[in-house]
């Protein structure tokens, strides 16, 4: 199949990133092309993995779609390849076959995304922008963080000073608490607080209204999870630990690995229930952060009778506790659920080991 290739249009300016497609179905690939064109980007497409290779030797490239039902080499043998030796390139597969073993495989194969055909426009430029996004971010050092709490002041407690230092080192910041918090308050006054609090970070706030006491691992709280992913295209993730009492914050936890499989970082945080079972193996210095931290979990006055982990007192004890595991005067503590970019967890993360 011949080459296609379209730019931007004259007058148009500076295109939105560069795409090869590869698509062995001449009128499909025309049709994507197409469809990125009028979008803004460059697209090209070529049929097969060994003109995809070729093209990409010679050729800059901030997204690769690829068919999985290609002569020659298949699209996942393309994709093998393309990881060792174009690291960093946002990858998704596409099939008309939607069926469970082939997502199944295509998430195996470590792919960015999963495109099934046929796909509308809209669609198709929402996946390849998050894509694009994706790319630039890594190759800029910029993170997506999402921080994900049953509750609110979850996250802030537990992880605000982390947070904070995502937000100053440029990276972006979203926080998904799952309820309101209806007992032990008024829902909408700790909603309210929970918008405060976000906002002293600098972070977006995702606020749902799933009842107390009663968040299942599976649906609902999966798919509402799913949807904030799609949205945030997190990089990492932060979240409750499996070892913990409450039955809310190991739900959540399941909830959230199986909804990230996609994600490259998931660490596990301490909240004030984690059992001794909770066995953290990073820390992050937040020793510039800790009085920040302090008024951020300040947000909550509502609660500030009710609830003593909100003391500023305890809260810069716990953190002067976990410091001495991490060579400086305050940190927070991570258990790492899973770890894609080789260490890189939590911003800063200057130690790490087993304690115990």
């Amino acid at each position: 199949m011949p080459m296609t290739d379209t730019g931007p249009r004259p007058g148009s300016g500076s295109p939105r990133g560069r795409v090869l497609i590869v698509e062995d179905d001449e009128a499909t690939a025309r049709y994507l092309v197409r469809a990125l064109e009028r979008a803004g980007y460059v697209a090209s497409s070529v049929g097969d993995a060994v003109a995809a290779e070729a093209f990409l030797a010679d050729n800059e490239c901030d997204a690769l779609l690829v068919d999985i039902g290609l002569p020659g080499p298949s699209g996942f043998d393309l994709v093998r390849e393309m990881k060792d030796a174009h690291v960093g390139l946002p990858i998704a597969l596409m099939t008309a076959d939607a069926s469970m073993d082939v997502a199944i495989t295509a998430l195996r194969s470590e792919v960015d995304d999963f495109l099934a055909k046929p796909i509308e426009p809209d669609a198709l430029v929402s996946q390849v922008d998050r894509l694009v996004r994706r790319g630039r971010a890594a190759d800029a050092g910029v993170q997506n963080v999402l921080a994900i709490g049953a509750h609110p002041d979850d996250v802030e407690v537990a992880i605000g000073g982390t947070l904070l230092r995502h937000q100053f080192m440029g990276d972006d910041v979203a926080i998904l608490t799952l309820t309101h918090g209806a007992r032990g308050g008024d829902p909408q006054v700790q909603a309210d607080e929970a918008a405060q609090a976000a906002a002293r970070i600098g972070a977006q706030l995702f606020l749902y209204d799933l009842e107390v006491t009663r968040i299942a691992e599976g649906e609902p709280t999966v798919g509402l999870i799913e949807g904030v992913i799609g949205e945030v295209d997190p990089t990492i993730i932060y979240t409750h630990s499996a070892n913990d009492l409450r039955h809310d914050h190991r739900a959540t936890h399941r909830a959230t690995v199986q909804a990230a499989r996609r994600v490259p970082t998931i660490c596990c945080y301490e909240g004030p229930s984690a059992t001794v079972g909770f066995r953290p193996e990073r820390f992050v210095t937040v020793d510039p952060f800790i009085e920040a931290k302090i008024e951020v979990v300040g947000a909550y006055a509502s609660q500030g009778a009710l609830r003593r982990y909100l003391e500023p007192d305890l809260v810069r004890s716990t953190g002067r506790y976990w410091g001495r595991f991490g060579d400086s005067r305050y940190c927070e503590p991570f258990e790492v659920e899973r770890d894609g970019r080789d260490g890189a967890v939590a911003v800063g993360a200057e130690a790490a080991g087993h304690v115990g």
